[in-house]
Parts: C-alpha cells; sequence; structure tokens
C-alpha cells in the first residue's frame, strides 16, 4: 500500500499532561488551529458539537488484541473492536461539545487527549451523518470508565 502522509492543522491545550482512563466528559479543551486556516473556521460557532480528528502522538507501539482499559471484566478483543489507543495509525475522534470560536481558536468540552496533541481535522456534527439508530454495543462497553 502507498504511505500516507498527514500534516496538523492544529494542536490541542489543556490541563491533561498524562493518560488517564476516563473523566474526560467536563474537560475544556483549546484547539489553536494554525493561522494559514484560521479562516476555514468561519462558521463553526452554528454548531453545538464538533468532531475532532486527531493523532495520538504518545503511542509508539500498536498491538492487534488488547482488553479494554486493563480491565479484568471484560475481553480481549482485536483492536479494531475496542476504542484503544494502541493502534497501527493512532488516529482518533472524539465528538464534543463547541463552547465557542475566537479567530484560529475553538474551545471544546469533552475532548479525550492529552495537552499538545495534534489535530488533523475538524469537521461538524451533522445527525444525518453522525447520529445512528438501532445501536448495539457489547455488554462489556458498560464496564469501562469514560
Amino acid at each position: 500500500m502507498e504511505e500516507i502522509v498527514l500534516k496538523p492543522i492544529g494542536i490541542v491545550k489543556n490541563n491533561v499532561k498524562e493518560a488517564r482512563l476516563g473523566g474526560f466528559a467536563k474537560e475544556v479543551s483549546e484547539i489553536i488551529i494554525d493561522e494559514k486556516f484560521a479562516e476555514s473556521l468561519k462558521g463553526i460557532e452554528d454548531y453545538s458539537h464538533i468532531i475532532v480528528v486527531y493523532w495520538m502522538d504518545r503511542i509508539k507501539d500498536y498491538v492487534i488484541t488488547h482488553r479494554p482499559q486493563g480491565n479484568p471484566e471484560v475481553p480481549i478483543v482485536g483492536i479494531f473492536a475496542c476504542r484503544c489507543p494502541q493502534r497501527p495509525n493512532p488516529i482518533a475522534i472524539s465528538t464534543v461539545k463547541l463552547l465557542r470560536h475566537e479567530r484560529n481558536k475553538i474551545v471544546v468540552e469533552g475532548l479525550d487527549t492529552l495537552d499538545g496533541t495534534p489535530v488533523i481535522d475538524i469537521k461538524p456534527y451533522w445527525p444525518q451523518y453522525d447520529k445512528v439508530k438501532n445501536e448495539k454495543v457489547p455488554k462489556w462497553v458498560g464496564k469501562l470508565k469514560f
């Protein structure tokens, strides 16, 4: 396969300095976008939620199978059957509440990432594409910390 090259469009600023399990629901983060993309945020304030795509740059290796959060109450599953960070390409997404937009900065609530994490894309939340009905997830997901 051909190599893919990604370039960050911005960086996350928050108070989360080291990895932790859960507790991000009320975490407030700033996403500082490169000045050359500032105009790309025009109209973003009209949305209540956005989807942040970011690169988990501190993940150095991947696994094929994993026990989510190391929780002995959940099964070992394939890395593509969980939201664990040790992925072949450490790309992550989070749907977060947009609090405000100021020039090349957006402030969000609920972003589950570390200070300094590179952001590779931002998308508005559109229920037509992003909301699902009759979703199904394994029962063990309810045993994880969020």
